[in-house]
């Protein structure tokens, strides 16, 4: 036969696109036939090459097929092919290929094209594969130039057996640690991967019984795993194990599946119950979650965040996946690497809590449920500590708290104790799951006059010298309404109205901001950070309610009057508000009037290469008065320091009084019958430098000056002098 030149001018014309990217025109190919010149031969063999790779590209497989040989179709049909390819784009996560014609040479009736392909990886990125080769013949029964296909036309190894594997680098889960350094979230858990070679299994049916009885799926998913997704030469990855399950089983599965283990890190908390509302827990992704992971070469057996820290930071405790796509033969050995790429590596994170001062305010909390007897009323609790100048969290405390341990997939107290745990978490009607730092909504009784003391100073109608005389109640028209202290307080000021907590002077001084504007009163709420979210981003948390001229008839069905105006002015009525928004609320007071973004990520990093996270971000400068932010604050610090300050006798004494702690208490009423009130207190200190603010609230408790300001007095001394 006469043999054409190794490349032919005609041949490179008809190839001459870089890379070929969309369908061939419409025009038929050419009809190769022996006598044609080899021009010709040449240009339709190209053609048909083209066609085939074009259709790959477009993953029209069926089109593929139809250009092999009619003995390729014979020996494999279209459900082989298509099984073939479709595994290979699955294994490269292939996302696109484009090709570049090189040559075309080769006999008469047997021609060899020469091209490059470039594929496109979700994972790796793009890799070209170069020197391809796709063998064309002439058939008779087509007529025409085909396809002479084998496996190598997906890649060259494999019509020598070998296969194509993808060797995923999952980077370990970084750790989480306290703004010292102490350890709160690590990988220390360990369970174990059942591996299984698809090829050497003694004994399928018991294979698939004993894996159902050690792992806990059924038989007929480990079939289908086997028999259809994994492929006939694969090592399956079967599930995982715990460490008693695996001693109890292992010997089985070795026995009945050939199985080898290798043991995995697992996400452990090193006191699960100090921080589950911050921190939070792992767990597998939700459905919908899937295909984003799989994007970015996660599956859906990726332990990601589920909850707080965990959930919002999970892209940096996560890291990104990396991997190499190789070919290897029948024994393993790797024959070619076509792609890799190098996992990002996972960041930990510092938070902005103190660990030592966190556990000691919940011991401090649960203490008082123990001593006190609260739990037949009480729901539970919530602490948080701030820096007022930049918005750190120093401890956050949500009672009744739980173990996060008990919420990840592999839990280290052994998955027997965590069902028991979880199902008792589930079955409690506190909600312990609910983080009432910032997803609480409390009517906030008195410690709402705060807002009240800055609507009064900054609308103009009281100043400093502003005097009321308070003889234990307030009546406008049929209205009446008492103060706690019966017989009242006597002439208060701004300040004294503070530190008395007189409610018939914030009463007056409610309607009378709410007769010059009936907004005047929500609109400084709202300046002050409440009705809307504090801005924190790493946990969910609640609006909160206030209420205003536009939205109180939405919620109560009676138009706004003076009535509601009053009811804010002390905290009662319709409004609601986190204890995190009350403790960004003070902080403002004691900063100047700033506004700040509350932070719980503090650093991320490698080893000692860190970078700061959490920067001081002001939400807002409410630009209020200096000179009126000092009142409010002399009256807060006479709280504590002066003898008819409604805290002062709880700080009697205390060392704390050198230090200088400026506060609030509130006593909130709830509906419902016998039902006690919430009792807060909310304080700031150093006086002469506010540095750290605190607010509690304890559910039905009672008054505030008399529960929540002295477990406030605990934590502040245990912060400022240790245990004692």
């Amino acid at each position: 036969m006469r043999r054409f030149a190794a490349v032919c001018f005609i041949c490179l014309l008809a190839l001459s696109a870089c890379r070929h990217s969309g369908p061939l025109s419409e025009a038929a190919i050419p009809t190769a036939r022996p006598n044609r010149g080899a021009a010709g031969q040449l240009e339709a063999a190209g053609e048909v090459a083209r066609h085939f790779l074009d259709a790959w590209q477009q993953g029209d497989f069926r089109a593929m097929h139809d250009l092999l040989t009619f003995r390729n179709r014979e020996l494999t049909s279209f459900d082989e092919f298509l099984a073939l390819y479709k595994r290979a784009q699955h294994i490269m996560a292939l996302e696109a290929l484009t090709y570049r014609p090189l040559s075309l040479t080769g006999q008469e009736l047997i021609l060899s094209f020469q091209y490059e392909a470039t594929f496109q990886s979700r994972i790796l990125g793009e890799f070209t594969d170069t020197n391809r080769l796709l063998r064309l013949t002439f058939d008779p029964q087509a007529n025409d130039w085909r396809i002479a296909w084998s496996p190598a036309d997906i890649f060259a190894e494999m019509d020598r057996g070998a296969r194509l594997i993808f060797e995923e680098q999952i980077p370990s889960r970084a750790n989480i640690y306290d703004r010292h350094g102490k350890i709160l979230a690590d990988q220390n858990g360990r369970v174990v991967r059942v591996l299984v070679d698809n090829r050497r299994v003694p004994n399928r049916e018991a294979c698939f019984r004993s894996l159902s009885q050690a792992i806990g799926r059924s038989a007929e998913y480990y079939a289908d795993l086997f028999d259809v997704r994994s492929g006939a030469d694969w090592i399956v990855d079967a599930g995982i194990l715990e460490a008693t399950p695996y001693i109890e089983t292992s010997d089985r599965l070795k026995a009945d599946c050939g199985a080898d283990f290798k043991q995995q890190a697992t996400r452990r908390y090193a006191d699960g119950a100090l921080l589950p509302h911050v921190i939070g827990h792992v767990g597998y992704p939700d459905a919908d979650q899937i295909p984003g992971l799989e994007a970015i070469g996660f599956n859906a057996e990726t332990i990601i965040g589920k909850a707080g820290v965990e959930a919002s930071m999970n892209d940096i405790l996560a890291g990104r996946p990396g991997g190499r796509l190789s070919l290897v033969d029948a024994a393993g050995r790797r024959l070619r690497v076509l792609a890799e790429v190098r996992s990002q590596i996972p960041e930990s994170l510092w938070l902005t809590i103190d660990a030592g001062l966190q556990r000691a305010a919940l011991d401090l909390v649960q203490g008082l449920y123990a001593d006190e007897g609260l739990s037949e009323n009480s729901d539970g609790a919530a602490v948080v500590i701030m820096d007022a100048t930049n918005g750190e969290i120093l401890a956050l405390i949500s009672l009744p708290t739980y173990d996060a341990n008990i919420l990840n997939p592999f839990p280290t107290i052994g998955r027997e104790a965590a069902s028991a745990a979880l199902s008792a978490l589930l079955d409690d009607e506190r909600n312990p799951q609910l983080n009432r730092v910032s997803q609480g909504a409390y009517v906030t009784g008195s410690v709402m006059k705060g807002l009240t003391a800055v609507a009064a100073l900054e609308s103009g109608l009281y100043d400093e010298d502003s005097r009321y005389h308070c003889v234990g109640s307030w009546a406008y028209g049929g209205d009446v309404r008492y103060d706690w202290l019966a017989g009242g307080h006597g002439v208060m000021s701004v300040q004294t109205g503070i530190t008395n907590s007189c409610n018939p002077f914030f009463y007056e001084a409610g309607f009378r901001l709410n007769a010059s504007d009936p907004w005047a009163l929500p609109s400084y709420a709202q300046l002050l950070g409440l009705g809307q979210p504090t801005g924190i981003n790493q946990i969910p948390e609640s609006a909160g309610n206030v209420p205003t001229p536009d939205n109180v008839e939405r919620i109560t069905g009676l138009p706004w009057s003076y009535s509601h105006a009053v009811n804010l002015s002390i905290g009662q009525g319709e409004v609601q508000a986190s204890p995190l928004q009350m403790a960004r609320l003070y902080a403002a007071i004691a900063n100047g009037g700033y506004l700040l973004r509350p932070q719980l990520a503090r650093e991320r990093g490698i080893l000692d290469q860190r970078s700061p996270v959490a920067r001081r971000d002001v939400m807002r400068d409410t630009g209020v008065d200096p000179q009126n932010l000092a009142i409010i604050r002399r009256g807060m610090c006479d709280v504590i320091d002066s003898y008819s300050g409604t805290a002062a006798h709880q700080f009697y004494r205390s060392p704390l009084l050198d230090v200088g702690v400026c506060g609030k208490t509130g006593t909130a009423q709830v509906p419902g019958d016998g039902k006690r009130p919430h009792s807060w207190f909310i304080a700031y200190a150093p006086a002469k430098a506010p540095q750290i603010v605190i607010a509690t609230v304890v559910e039905n408790a009672g008054e505030g000056s008399s529960v929540a300001a002295p477990l406030t007095r605990d934590i502040l001394e245990y912060y400022y002098f240790g245990a004692r």
